[in-house]
């Protein structure tokens, strides 16, 4: 049997939480935060990491590269805005295109993004009543 990490029998499901990034340490450093909660919680992944558009490290290629060399056969790219603009109808689809032609061999989707959820209306009222 073949050790690698592309082997039908063995898969990894690996979800990558992507925002835009800031040049305040602190905002990304939540996001890396929000991911590593993320770990510890119930789902269907067998990992969770967080990568961004610009403006901080990883980049989006690198998070899921990064996500490939711990042994994903599955990348769920969940874009972590709260409308469809242009970095989600367009640049996280095009840096996400990018690295599916290097990995042919892996499975690599985006999921909706936040913004889309059901419930986001629910959520920002509780939100909002938070005192």
């Amino acid at each position: 049997m073949s050790s690698s990490p592309f082997n039908k029998l063995d898969t990894m499901k690996y979800l990558l939480l992507v925002a835009h990034g800031s040049r305040r340490k602190a905002s990304n450093d939540e996001v890396r935060q929000l991911a590593q909660h993320m770990n510890t919680l119930q789902h269907d992944y067998d990992a969770v990491g967080s990568a961004f558009l610009e403006l901080a490290e990883p980049l989006i290629p690198q998070g899921i590269q990064d996500a490939i060399a711990k042994g994903a056969s599955e990348v769920v790219v969940l874009p972590y805005f709260l409308s469809a603009g242009r970095h989600v109808s367009k640049d996280v689809p095009a840096e996400v295109s990018r690295v599916r032609e290097e990995y042919p061999q892996v499975k690599i989707r985006i999921a909706p993004y936040l913004g889309s959820a059901a419930g986001i209306a629910e959520l920002l009222l509780a939100q909002a009543n938070e005192k």
